[in-house]
């Protein structure tokens, strides 16, 4: 608390979204699977047993909530830092401290990094030392996947928490408990939302609690009472989130959605338009329904014809970059391409087929030897066995030689159909003799 503050100016003065943030993890919004009563993570914090761990997910999920809870319910020391600002310097001077505090005071130390997967190599070498010995228990915190953006040295000493987008009936519900507190909320000012209003903010801020409160603290802060009264109406959450409710139900949003799909897989150009175009002239966002095409182009046409993706794409950038109504006119030239391509699901197939072994397969037997990074690799008899055959050694560029580990060197994930490009991938993979 601030001595000077005598009249609570400066808490008054935060945003709603940090003066509702929980305290504890009875208050703690959403992500049941995993703080959930006697889940690993609740045990851990609880326990004050926590190890290093990384918080993936999108904005306003609760990360730095969490972590701020643990900082408070923890018996150690906490250090909080922003990777965009901190260097290497910073790093060091928290590893110091918490080596002092380690031997001086049998304390251990939360190092808690926001934007974590901003940290580049020197900055991630300078701290995994103090993460293996246990001088500092990290808590990264990223709306980046950690397995692609950070550094695998220090992911893999980590576990990985991902964070889910909130329900709406979980933003709805801390909606509604800003409006009743009086001491942190909205309390005070007697605010009635209407139901409609509070549900189109809820549904509208796509899983961000951040988005709700803000909207929400809007609406009420900018509508002039009426009879005494501040009444927030389903226009006014419009205003404040500036989105318009949809113009159908949400029942009939999810079969506008569906039926679009399906128009897109089962070839009807008409159908797909319409209801690509009663989606948006309903309130739907373009770029939802761009985003369902880009999906479909490869799960529905495939290899069918690899251009469907690219018109896809193309009619997203642009979509983006000009806006409505130009960008709907790439949008629609898309739609038709890719309800008039030939239909493959193959590519589709092969990868759930091949992440479902990647998933339930721990044995594999691992990478064949002459397939393996040798530049780092120590272990003994690493270049024992079979050669690597170099394919550009060949005529044809090509050479059989076996890439999957032992336990899967029969698998076949991807087999092309006898349509669209797939006719000449086929005819490929025999002239390589990899098909009959």
């Amino acid at each position: 608390m601030d001595l000077f503050d005598f009249n609570g100016n400066a808490e008054a003065a935060k945003p709603l979204a940090e003066r509702m943030r929980a305290n504890n993890l009875n208050d703690f919004i959403g992500q049941q699977h995993i703080v959930a009563p006697g889940s690993l993570l609740r045990r851990a914090i609880s326990l004050d047993r926590l190890g290093s761990c990384i918080f993936w997910g999108p904005p306003g999920t609760g990360k730095t909530t969490l972590a701020n809870i643990i900082a408070q319910t923890t018996h150690g020391e906490f250090i909080k830092l922003n990777a965009v600002q901190a260097g290497v310097a910073d790093v060091k001077k928290a590893v110091r401290e918490a080596e002092n505090n380690l031997k001086l005071y049998g304390k251990r130390t939360y190092l808690m990094l926001d934007e974590c997967h901003r940290f580049n190599k020197t900055q991630s070498d300078s701290l995994l030392p103090a993460i293996e010995q246990g001088t500092i228990i990290f808590i990264g915190s990223t709306t980046e996947n950690p397995y692609a953006s950070m550094t695998p040295a220090i992911v893999s000493r980590c576990r990985v928490f991902e964070f889910k987008r909130l329900s709406t009936q979980d933003i709805m519900g801390a909606m509604q408990k800003a409006l009743a507190d009086k001491r942190r909320g909205l309390g005070t000012y007697g605010a009635v939302v209407d139901e409609a209003a509070l549900r189109h903010i809820a549904v509208t801020a796509g899983g961000d609690l951040r988005t709700a409160y803000n909207a929400l603290e809007l609406a009420v802060l900018t509508t002039p009472p009426s009879e005494g009264v501040i009444r927030v109406t389903l226009s006014d959450a419009e205003q404040s989130i500036q989105k318009k409710s949809l113009a159908y139900s949400e029942d009939d949003y999810y079969d506008y959605l569906s039926a679009f799909c399906k128009s897109l897989r089962g070839s009807d150009s008409n159908a797909a338009l319409y209801y690509a175009n009663r989606l948006i002239s309903g309130g739907c966002d373009p770029m939802l329904v761009a985003r369902r095409l880009a999906v479909h182009s490869a799960e529905d046409v495939g290899m069918a014809d690899p251009r469907a993706l690219q018109m896809a794409a193309s009619a997203m950038y642009v979509l983006e970059k000009t806006g409505v109504p130009e960008g709907l006119i790439p949008l629609a030239e898309a739609i038709v391409y890719v309800c008039e391509a030939p239909k493959s699901d193959s590519a589709s197939a092969a990868h759930f087929a091949a992440k479902a072994d990647a998933e339930n397969i721990r044995d594999d037997g691992g990478v064949p030897a002459y397939l393996r990074d040798h530049s780092y690799d120590s272990r003994e008899g690493k270049a024992q066995g079979a050669k690597y055959k170099y394919p550009h050694d060949y005529p044809s560029g090509y050479v059989e030689q076996q890439y999957l580990p032992d336990a899967l060197k029969d698998k076949i994930y991807y087999v092309p159909k006898d349509r669209g490009y797939e006719q000449t991938v086929r005819q490929i993979r025999r002239q390589k003799g990899k098909e009959q």
